[in-house]
């Protein structure tokens, strides 16, 4: 009869970790799609949320920095400022006044958002064509249309790289949310890892994540052919 330690030392060796805890379960996927689905959906509307605010308040950013000159580094600056603070530093300053809320990671995306988004619409506004601008100026077009009808369409491609900049590192931004409990998909990564490195649900996680950035920004390129015709043909 074998010992009580030969059987243990036949169990470790038995013992196979991918096995007991693999990097994919079709069990975890179906018994947790409830959780994977608010969790995603968590993520989407923080993302959409802090790149609609961010790109209300960038572009107007940006226009006014084109069209005052002086004003341009400042602009550029205190956004570049609010894009190198750390976010668990951020998320503490912002705390006290907002609490452990999904308005404090909307905030701090929003803040992390406006630098891309500012700097590529103005980059895109300062590459309209001189010429361009003086004919609209001669035929009579005052500075709103001249923004409205001249400036802003031909800036758009500039525009649509900030947003599918910001809209990819916001989905990636978003899982930093845990560390005040709305970090949508970030939740289930960070509580895999604490749950004794739970791996189905950290890659089922982790994949959500990646796909969600991948779909976003398929869907703003459409949206840019849609929007833009005459760049796809000058770009084909």
């Amino acid at each position: 009869m074998p010992s009580k330690v030969s059987a243990i030392v036949s169990a470790w060796a038995a013992y196979d970790p991918d096995v007991d805890n693999p990097w994919f379960s079709w069990d975890y996927l179906r018994q947790n799609t409830g959780t994977l689905l608010a969790a995603l959906r968590e993520h989407l509307l923080l993302t959409l949320a802090a790149v609609a605010v961010a790109a209300v308040l960038a572009i107007p950013l940006a226009v006014l920095a084109h069209r005052i000159g002086s004003l341009t580094g400042p602009i550029l600056g205190v956004t570049g400022v609010l894009y190198t603070i750390p976010s668990l530093a951020l998320f503490a300053m912002l705390a006290p006044f907002t609490g452990l809320r999904p308005v404090t990671v909307l905030i701090g995306l929003v803040l992390y958002a406006l630098l891309t988004i500012v700097r590529n619409t103005l980059t895109g506004l300062r590459q309209v064509p001189a010429e361009v601008v003086d004919s609209a100026r001669g035929m009579g077009y005052g500075p709103a249309a001249l923004l409205w009808r001249i400036e802003l369409p031909l800036a758009l491609p500039g525009v649509m790289t900030g947003l599918r900049i910001a809209t990819v590192s916001t989905v990636a931004l978003v899982t930093v949310g845990e560390l005040v409990g709305f970090g949508g998909l970030g939740n289930l990564i960070i509580g895999g890892f604490n749950s004794n490195f739970y791996r189905a649900q950290i890659m089922a996680a982790t994949l959500a994540c990646i796909g969600l950035a991948l779909a976003l920004d398929l869907a703003l390129v459409l949206l840019s052919r849609a929007v833009m015709p005459w760049h796809r043909r000058r770009t084909a």
